[in-house]
């Protein structure tokens, strides 16, 4: 595989200032692969790495999210700039586009620096065997993440051949060479299958909770790779099993809350989700920057200058349009004017950065999994079901306390999925889910402005296989039309 780990340097302690005699005779960033995990220590360093590696600048930092929002019809795009993902926004991808490659360089490189932590704590002597899955399990959590976000992207949806399509190539080994780059991309159905496999081995390993809220927030835990799973499901259409895996997490009846492992539920208010300390009891899974880590990019494409490039305000067409979402919504106050013009809301759910401050960028929240849920128990019974409105008015009435769906206001299953449809809109706007809800529903990708739609048969409802990877690796074969 091309991209190589790098391993994370460690430096000595220096115990005699200006003493250079009691200054380690070895350079101290001088590692080796067999000391990597040579004590507790550089264990958890290794562990701690693999997050790193999934957030990195072209994937979970945001400009993975801003790519997957941008496909959708709810942002404008106000500069016109190729390097801000103008190609993904009007639909007019190629192989050797710069966010086609990065993406899926980084993403690749982050499984494989997973799979040499796994690797590399198994045959490890310096951590108990409880501790050791903990970490593995860890490993498996950020591997799965990171194939599920490439075979939604780069492959056709689940729905396409009940997964006989093909999906991408399954990077399951440790690769410290260049010399094994030549692999064939599974199906879909069989990387889905390795993805629950990782989530089921997560779940099984991983603590159920941290110490502090800041690790309930940033490292995964079991109820972490249960939600997950809701997400994948529901990418599958398999909507008896999301049901199975959210009740794991979800109480019975309203307050909805987790009564195992970490205690999630509906933060009081949804603004401080985005808002320091962002350890929330809605916050499963984050990613966190600091003015030592680089800031997401989200802030950069949505808000305005100084604080932003101001690419993406909202599309008044789109769901901020919607005449059901009230300006008393709390909601609201997460998007702003702050352009003169005639197409001026921008999104402010990350408005530090790219100023350097402490910023989180969320994966997961609670809020997504009542969604997820809501949206199961309709689909599969087929009826306005009450717990499913409960959860719907769940993450409305807690923005907006004037509105309380009832099952009388709805006359079919479908008028309530519907409003399900508008709520993920509106709770989830810019954080990197609206092009993926119409691609698992086989719907089309909608138009904006002047750009037309996306049809499911067209070849740009995925994005291509990037050329560096068909140059790299002779087994790959380019989706169909590129």
């Amino acid at each position: 595989m091309k991209n190589k780990i790098l391993l994370f340097a460690f430096f000595a302690f220096i115990f005699a200032a200006c003493n250079k005699e009691k200054l380690s005779p070895t350079p101290p960033t001088n590692i080796s692969d067999a000391d990597a995990f040579g004590n507790a220590q550089r264990v958890l360093q290794q562990t701690l790495g693999m997050y790193s590696a999934v957030k990195s600048s072209n994937f979970y930092a945001g400009r993975y999210q801003v790519n997957i929002d941008i496909r959708g019809e709810e942002f404008l795009n106000l500069t016109l700039n190729v390097q801000a993902g103008l190609s993904t926004w009007e639909f007019t991808v190629s192989p050797s586009h710069d966010e086609v490659q990065l993406t899926w360089q980084e993403a690749y490189a982050a499984i494989n620096r997973s799979n040499v932590v796994f690797e590399g704590i198994e045959t490890s002597t310096v951590v108990s065997a409880a501790q050791k899955k903990q970490y593995q399990g860890e490993a498996r959590f950020l591997r799965a993440l990171c194939h599920y976000a490439l075979v939604t992207l780069y492959a056709r949806p689940y729905w396409d051949g009940n997964g006989a399509k093909d999906g991408i190539p399954l990077r399951l080994q440790a690769e410290i060479s260049g010399g094994n780059n030549k692999l064939k991309r599974a199906t879909v159905a069989e990387v889905y299958a390795q993805i629950l496999k990782d989530l089921d081995f997560a779940e099984t390993n991983l603590p159920l909770t941290y110490a502090s809220p800041y690790d309930r927030t940033t490292r995964a835990h079991r109820n972490t790779a249960i939600a997950l799973k809701t997400r994948v499901y529901l990418s599958m259409q398999q909507y008896d099993k999301v049901i199975v895996e959210a009740n794991k997490i979800v109480s019975a009846a309203a307050p909805f809350t987790a009564t195992t492992g970490v205690p999630h539920q509906l933060s009081p208010s949804v603004s401080a989700v985005f808002s320091s300390p962002y350890t929330t009891s809605e916050s499963v899974f984050s990613f966190a920057f600091t003015t030592l880590d680089a800031p997401t990019t989200a802030g950069i494409f949505y808000n305005p200058p100084l604080n932003g490039s101001g690419h993406y305000p909202l599309n008044p067409a789109g769901i901020l349009g919607n005449t059901g979402w009230k300006t008393t919504d709390a909601r609201r106050a997460l998007t702003q004017v702050r352009l003169p013009g005639p197409s001026t809301w921008l999104s402010n759910k990350w408005p530090k950065n790219p100023s350097n401050e402490a910023d989180y960028m969320n994966v997961i929240r609670y809020a997504e999994v009542l969604l997820n849920l809501s949206e199961a128990i309709v689909r599969q019974n087929n009826t306005v079901d009450p717990r499913a409105m409960d959860l719907l008015n769940a993450i409305r009435q807690r923005s907006d306390p004037t509105t309380v769906f009832t099952v009388a206001g709805f006359a079919t299953p479908q008028d309530l999925l519907d409003q399900i449809a508008i709520e993920r809109r509106i709770e989830l706007l810019g954080e990197g889910f609206r092009s993926f809800d119409r691609l698992r529903l086989g719907q089309p990708l909608l138009g904006k402005g002047s750009v037309p739609a996306i049809a499911p048969n067209d070849i740009q409802y995925i994005w291509p296989i990037p050329l560096n990877e068909l140059l790299l690796n002779s087994e790959a074969t380019q989706n169909p039309g590129y």
